[in-house]
């Protein structure tokens, strides 16, 4: 078990690491681990130690082509295994090549090169932001949503505060019937950074089975490519109970390298 993107040493995603020998054999009983491991995600890690390692993640609904905060849990595995503080690894993500990094032996960070940015359709707007609690639509929907991706798209909604954050209640049910409609993975909804790049966000995703995630890397990397290359740190899980930051910084060339602190918190068992 690995607690991925905490803060300060407390909270983080839950995350279940198994290398692949040690996985059950089949997706229904890979969609299950997550849950009998207490946590949202799975990861499975395959290959050398000097990699390229191949990583498969899983949730209740079944297999997913990226995780951020998994790719991040999945380094600390790799890191503590190794038996090592600094740790450079080549990774395969759903058919793709990523460079994973750890440092000082509890942060760990990849580079995200594919991170696609657009305008939201009308379709997007009217479908989605209702079910996230803004009523109406026009004057009454938030100035400056976008859609973004690093594989999927999801939405990029902007808040005032993070009062306003916390005050959202999004309908579950009608937010995943219009993601699943309009092929959406979910929305990162997000405060204005302040003036040393800290913010917070919460995500929901329930196109893929979690209503809320704790953290969610992939989607703080879009955050810093539209936030013009801007270093952020993104405070998220509060309102689960489970305070996680994740970093982020646009390099030159278009990449982010996006990550946080992750570090083994126990062992799971499978009988």
């Amino acid at each position: 078990m690995i607690h991925s993107c905490r803060r300060d040493g407390r909270g983080g995603s839950p995350t279940a690491v198994l290398w692949r020998a040690d996985a059950p054999s089949d997706l229904a009983a890979l969609r299950h681990l997550p849950a009998r491991a207490g946590a949202s995600h799975a990861v499975v890690v395959d290959g050398p130690p000097e990699g390229p390692v191949d990583l498969r993640f899983f949730t209740a609904a079944g297999e997913l082509p990226a995780c951020g905060h998994g790719t991040v849990a999945a380094l600390a595995f790799l890191a503590a295994r190794a038996g090592k503080r600094d740790l450079t690894v080549p990774l395969r993500v759903g058919g793709r090549s990523l460079t994973g990094y750890v440092t000082g032996g509890t942060m760990a960070t990849f580079l995200e090169d594919r991170v696609a940015l657009r305008l939201p359709t009308d379709p997007e707007l009217t479908g989605v932001l209702p079910a996230l609690g803004f009523p109406g639509r026009g004057l009454n929907f938030p100035v400056g949503v976008l859609a973004a991706s690093t594989g999927r798209w999801r939405l990029l909604v902007p808040v005032e505060s993070r009062a306003a954050l916390t005050r959202l209640a999004p309908d579950p049910a009608r937010l995943r019937a219009a993601c699943d409609r309009l092929g959406l993975l979910g929305c990162y909804v997000h405060t204005p950074p302040d003036a040393e790049g800290r913010l917070a966000a919460r995500m929901f995703a329930p196109a893929i089975g979690v209503d809320e995630d704790v953290a969610n890397a992939n989607s703080t990397a879009c955050l810093a490519a539209a936030l013009a290359g801007r270093t952020i740190a993104v405070d998220m899980g509060d309102t689960l109970g489970a305070p996680s930051t994740i970093l982020a910084s646009a390099r030159p060339g278009g990449a982010v390298e996006v990550g946080g602190e992750a570090t083994v918190t126990g062992k799971l068992r499978l009988d």
